[in-house]
């Protein structure tokens, strides 16, 4: 299974060209939470027509972005009351200075997210899932041997949306498409090493082992390990420094 992407959130027209420059620089405190927005200024910014300044600032509302009330106009909400889960607003705030915020959050959002549907797959998933998981694990390993990093990234994301969906959890399986565009926008963002370590590869094939050994504390603990060293690497490069993870290669060792 490919990883989306991009494609996943593909702009729509002029319209979503619009809504993509409109939510960056939103995100970016360029127009503080209360501010007021008119169609009219809108359409004189980007050169738009009043119809698709208007379903701009539809797909905005949608994402809780902004809210429109009669009398008051078009208000921009406050930070929190968007919709942090929505891909694109993720990928709008890594892309502003609020990008070690916005890796932080998703770090702890997985760390108490995944190690759960790991152990969860290890008991419920039944054996096409644990199949496909493995075989994004090998997936990883061959893309890592051939120095494709494109294609690594693209097993691992799909690693960890069968590692949610192997959970049984509708909830929790929602969340690939969070982890999703975090793993994306690594690669984009050069917070990957110039080179996928074996041991990371060598984690996520444990991992899997786990879930299809019906191994729930096994699988857990593999998981947790990943996304430590995963979290260790992307706070190394965002310091400038090395991003070595270090530490063993598998996980079988009590972490």
């Amino acid at each position: 299974m490919k990883a989306k992407g991009r494609t996943a959130v593909e702009l729509q027209g002029l319209h979503g060209q619009v809504v993509d420059r409109i939510g960056a620089s939103l995100a970016d405190d360029e127009r503080r939470a209360g501010r007021v927005l008119r169609l009219e200024d809108v359409q004189a910014e980007y050169g738009v027509s009043r119809t698709v300044a208007r379903e701009a600032i539809r797909v905005l509302e949608s994402k809780r972005v902004v809210h429109s009330r009669p009398r008051v106009g078009i208000t921009v909400r406050p930070l929190p009351e968007w919709n942090l889960y929505d891909p694109q607003v993720i990928r709008w705030r890594l892309a502003t200075s609020q990008r070690r915020e916005q890796l932080r959050e998703l770090a702890e959002l997985r760390a108490a997210v995944e190690p759960a549907a790991a152990s969860l797959g290890a008991l419920r998933s039944d054996g096409a899932l644990r199949e496909r998981l493995l075989g994004h694990a090998r997936d990883m390993a061959d893309a890592a041997g051939e120095g494709d990093l494109k294609r690594f990234i693209a097993a691992d994301a799909a690693f960890h949306r069968t590692l949610l969906a192997s959970s049984a959890n509708a909830m929790f399986a929602q969340l690939a498409d969070v982890t999703e565009e975090l793993l994306v926008a690594r690669g984009e963002l050069a917070l990957m090493p110039d080179r996928v370590d074996d041991a990371s590869v060598r984690r996520h094939v444990d991992a899997a082992r786990a879930v299809a050994d019906g191994d729930p504390a096994g699988a857990a603990a593999c998981v947790r390990v990943i996304l430590d060293r995963s979290r260790g690497e992307v706070e190394g490069l965002l310091d400038g420094g090395d991003p070595s993870t270090g530490g063993p290669g598998g996980c079988a060792f009590g972490e």
